[in-house]
């Protein structure tokens, strides 16, 4: 590898536009240095998760600090309509039928806004040897990375990331399915290495999640040699397989948990997770148990929930 100072690029990359004529643009960062492969990082899919883009602008200090074999892209905020609305999915006034970034890509030319918007960022991706995909949960979850667990280059990135936890899937969705567009999905069926990054705390900035995402990035880029590696302890990690069945609310009310329940403890299947109750009538209208048992890894605070949503995600230890 040929290390050498960073040379840094921030250019305006136009993806669509709006009704008005105005532009819907994304901003791309490009850190070059010497010979070496490419690593794509994006954040924001979704636009209260703020802790990427804040933990990216504390990364590109760093990077323009050191040497480079190599070259780093970066787009801090993929999706700026969603971002600009302050909401987790692209608002239905801009893509009825795919409200949720995560679903459309690698995109398509002739498709809807948000289709046409990820194929417009897809060469990005298409041209790196290995891809980062950064997002942020829930305030109460175990901070972990999921990986594609027929990808051993993917495994090697995970691990190398440093959460305490990591989370398999099989993605192995067919082309009809909504979660075939999942970008690490779609990475891998080009045979580009892609993780997803769960930091905590969706909606605030939170110093600890960025510090994670910040060292994250870093031993990923360590890994595959575009820095120098570092010698250190690898940490202690506990792999969870995503074959439980999360619990999700059946009605819409307030939502309870159970105050004995954290993250990181064990449940069994049928075990009690918290109530759902109706904030006018105070019926108990579902009490929320654990279909399978295993790790919980996330369990949802905000007591307002609607039918459908998901209140407690549970890992299988492996």
């Amino acid at each position: 590898m040929e290390y050498q100072p960073v040379s840094h690029a921030a250019t305006q990359r136009r993806l669509g536009r709006l009704p008005s004529g105005a532009d819907i643009t994304v901003t791309v960062h490009r850190y070059d240095g010497g010979a070496g492969p490419t690593v794509y990082v994006q954040a924001a899919q979704h636009g209260i998760e703020l802790n990427g883009p804040a933990a990216l602008r504390r990364l590109h200090d760093r990077l323009l600090a050191t040497e480079v074999a190599g070259t780093v892209v970066i787009v801090p905020v993929v999706n700026s309509l969603a971002f600009d609305h302050r909401s987790y999915a692209t608002p239905s006034a801009y893509d009825v039928m795919n409200p949720n970034m995560n679903r459309v890509w690698p995109g398509d030319s002739d498709g809807t806004l948000q289709e046409r918007l990820a194929d417009r960022l897809w060469d990005l991706v298409s041209d790196a040897d290995a891809a980062i995909d950064l997002h942020t949960g829930t305030a109460d979850m175990l901070e972990h990375v999921r990986f594609q667990a027929d990808r051993p280059a993917a495994r090697t990135l995970a691990t190398a990331f440093g959460t305490k936890h990591l989370l398999s899937d099989e993605d192995d969705a067919s082309d009809d399915d909504e979660f075939s567009g999942k970008f690490r999905t779609a990475a891998a069926r080009e045979d580009i290495p892609a993780i997803t990054a769960e930091l905590r705390n969706s909606r605030q900035v939170t110093r600890s999640a960025i510090e994670s995402g910040v060292e994250g990035v870093l031993n990923v880029l360590r890994a595959v040699d575009v820095l120098e590696p570092v010698v250190a302890e690898p940490p202690e990690q506990h792999l969870l397989r995503d074959d439980a069945t999360a619990a999700v609310a059946a009605e819409s009310g307030l939502f309870e948990a159970r105050p004995d329940v954290a993250v990181g403890d064990r449940v069994g299947a049928g075990d009690e997770l918290g109530t759902v109750y109706c904030p006018s009538s105070f019926d108990r209208l579902q009490t929320v148990t654990a279909e399978d048992g295993g790790v919980a890894y996330s369990l949802t605070r905000e007591a307002v929930v609607v039918a459908g949503e998901r209140l407690a995600g549970i890992g299988t230890p492996v």
